[in-house]
């Protein structure tokens, strides 16, 4: 990314009114990667534009047909071909790093091709070398940034886990990651509805991935639907918040589209090579916060966020804090998830944390954030009338009692 394209693109992130989305994906994957980013940072911009920021999420351009099959010749393992019966042209989905397309073995089993954007790699490297340079001067200009994550640490934690999406192996090793997790709690924490796709390794590499077509319904599916119960995405939230907050090591990329429920009503995650591991000073000051929140201890959850906080505050701007952030909790507990968001919430909480106490939202923190913004996101298209955080108490109970989840501690404290 050049100078001037870098200028345009900060333009495009920071003016008033949307930014132009096609142009974004047209500069290219770390541009849209970066946008995402921004999507999470209500701090920096205002709701409305991270709103819109956050549709980058789930579109991207596909692969012509005739460059995939070029794609599959020069990176596909040996022999990869004899091994299809057929392979359709058409892709059943496509995202910011690679595209998915449906085929059948010759064994007679269906599954699914992913193929990485061949053009995505080397030019994503390309940027990011420019990227670091032109953050270094971005930081004069905005240095409230380092309150959250300071972006030349950003732009390398996003270059970490894009360069290990670009890898597909790393799918493989994330879903192992994750099932082993599983198995070890399993005498503890049950996790029985939860199952991974099988891969096969043999027609698997760094730019090519097959696994077994997974026959049911997406969640984005069951939301066009109207099918989803809300005894479902209670089970999807223990599974998935015992991940986030009970071990700190999850799938950081479970939108919609990458939970599929199968024939046998069992959960598969696809997609897992985003896997992410929080800091336990981050899960655990998190988890606190949502467990009081949950139980309208209003005082004790905002207490939790300063664990977070690299200051030591004078009573004063304590008081501050703690004022402001009952201004935005008022009446939290009356209200359903449709009248306030669990997004629109969590934005102006880490604006006030940031400003008022001094909290660090570091990179390490923004996946949970987003985690958290894709199940909001799934209820208030399914269930707009149910208390989300209050329905979550039991589950944080059984996280706290049948997880080991460490008491936070200031990080930067001495």
């Amino acid at each position: 990314m050049r100078v001037w394209t870098f200028a345009k693109f900060i333009r495009q992130i920071l003016k008033a009114g949307p930014a132009d989305l096609d142009w974004i994906q047209s500069q290219g994957l770390l541009a849209v990667k970066l946008a995402q980013i921004f999507a999470l940072r209500s701090d920096i911009i205002p709701v409305e534009k991270c709103r819109q920021l956050q549709q980058l999420y789930q579109h991207a351009s596909s692969i012509p047909s005739e460059s995939v099959f070029e794609n599959l010749e020069t990176r596909a393992p040996e022999g990869f071909f004899d091994a299809f019966e057929e392979i359709d042209k058409i892709p059943i989905a496509a995202a910011s790093v690679g595209q998915v397309h449906r085929a059948r073995l010759k064994t007679g089993e269906d599954v699914v091709i992913k193929v990485i954007k061949a053009q995505n790699e080397k030019a994503f490297r390309r940027d990011v070398r420019r990227m670091r340079r032109w953050l270094r001067i971005f930081l004069i200009f905005m240095p409230k940034l380092r309150k959250v994550g300071n972006p030349v640490a950003l732009l390398n934690h996003v270059a970490d886990y894009t360069t290990r999406e670009l890898d597909l192996r790393n799918e493989i090793s994330g879903a192992d990651e994750l099932k082993k997790i599983q198995l070890e709690i399993d005498d503890t924490f049950q996790m029985h509805r939860l199952r991974f796709p099988k891969y096969y390794r043999e027609l698997s590499n760094h730019h090519v991935l097959v696994s077994e077509f997974i026959r049911g319904d997406s969640l984005e599916d069951g939301i066009d639907a109207g099918s989803l119960s809300w005894s479902t995405l209670l089970d999807l939230f223990r599974i998935h918040g015992a991940y986030l907050f009970g071990i700190g090591t999850f799938h950081g990329y479970l939108h919609p589209g990458n939970c599929i429920i199968d024939d046998d009503g069992m959960f598969v995650f696809i997609d897992n090579g985003a896997i992410c591991h929080a800091p336990k000073h981050v899960s655990s000051s998190l988890f606190r916060f949502f467990e009081h929140l949950s139980n309208s201890d209003y005082d004790d959850a905002f207490q939790s966020l300063l664990g977070l906080s690299e200051e030591d505050l004078d009573e004063l701007r304590k008081e501050r804090y703690m004022s402001k952030m009952h201004q935005i909790y008022h009446d939290f507990e009356m209200r359903s998830i449709g009248e306030q968001s669990l997004t629109q919430i969590m934005m102006k909480t880490v604006r006030c944390a940031v400003e008022e106490a001094g909290a660090v939202f570091g990179e390490e923190a923004f996946p949970i954030i987003r985690a958290l913004m894709y199940l909001d996101g799934l209820v208030i298209r399914t269930h707009p009338d149910v208390k989300l955080i209050l329905s979550m108490s039991p589950y944080l109970e059984e996280f706290r009692t049948c997880l080991s989840i460490p008491e936070p501690y200031p990080p930067y404290k001495n």
